[in-house]
């Protein structure tokens, strides 16, 4: 595939950590607001914009969303906005688009998650991005765009551990001395896997994002060399989530470091940004 790859939704938190990081200089990134070095409009009220961006793009990455944190009044926008990518890409010809879906997605499971699984999510934001899911495949499907929704794991910077750390933090420890155990990547492994698989000649519908195995969130703390506390675990507390990633080691080659702590610590530091707020 040839052209740019376009980043939408690249001015928000997850596009600031990949950005100083990505692996190729052939990217667009876009904003939804004025930010330098990319472009900006607002994806769901100026579609010439968006299809003048899209337009001679290789693929479509869409980071745009509403977070979990978000009011549940916003969250259909995580649909409005993988679909008006969508149509942005079958008015000028690109050939896919990758959506940020999530893990939330799975809800509450103690087995691997793997794509082929039962999705029941307990939050709104787990139930948008699964409507986003399936509104969206449909889409594609009827308009021949390929859509791959990639439910992405915890990412160490941009998330509530590493990326939240602050004096006092503490962790639930489990019955057996284990903090919480998830599926995590570095944002450079993250950066140089989402731009392998815009060049892959073919993706499936649904790609969980991590790198392979898990980590307690314990050891991610430690490996950075920040303090906390443990406390007992209430009985509503979910110790494990990790993701198969099998499917997605097909198209992408990981390193054994690239899954530890300390890997994933160093490749925050190489954001030029803190492990910190």
């Amino acid at each position: 595939m040839t052209g740019p790859l376009l980043i939408l939704g690249g001015g928000g938190r997850l596009g600031r950590l990949l950005h100083p990081v990505w692996p190729d200089p052939n990217v667009v990134w876009h904003s939804r607001w004025p930010l330098a070095g990319h472009v900006s409009f607002d994806i769901l009220d100026d579609a010439h914009a968006l299809e003048m961006a899209v337009r001679g793009s290789r693929a479509v990455l869409c980071l745009a969303g509403v977070t979990n944190t978000s009011a549940v009044a916003d969250m259909q926008n995580n649909v409005r906005l993988a679909a008006a990518a969508v149509r942005s890409a079958h008015a000028v010809g690109c050939p896919r688009v990758l959506l940020a879906s999530s893990a939330a997605v799975y809800g509450r499971s103690d087995e691997v998650l793997s794509e082929d699984g039962l999705c029941v999510p307990l939050s709104e934001y787990g139930r948008a991005k699964l409507e986003m899911e399936h509104e969206t495949a449909k889409l594609g499907s009827d308009l021949g765009v390929q859509v791959c929704a990639l439910r992405i794991g915890n990412i160490a910077g941009a998330d509530a551990i590493l990326g939240g750390w602050k004096e006092g933090f503490v962790l639930d420890v489990f019955d057996d001395g284990a903090s919480p155990r998830r599926s995590y990547i570095g944002p450079v492994t993250l950066a140089r896997v989402l731009d392998t698989l815009s060049r892959a000649a073919r993706l499936p519908d649904v790609l969980n994002i991590a790198a392979p195995g898990s980590v307690t969130m314990g050891d991610l703390l430690d490996a950075a060399g920040l303090p906390w506390a443990p406390r007992p675990a209430r009985n509503d507390a979910i110790q494990s989530v990790v993701l198969d990633t099998s499917r997605l080691e097909r198209y992408v080659q990981f390193q054994p470091v690239e899954s530890t702590p300390p890997q994933m610590c160093a490749e925050i530091r190489a954001t030029q940004g803190t492990v910190q707020k």
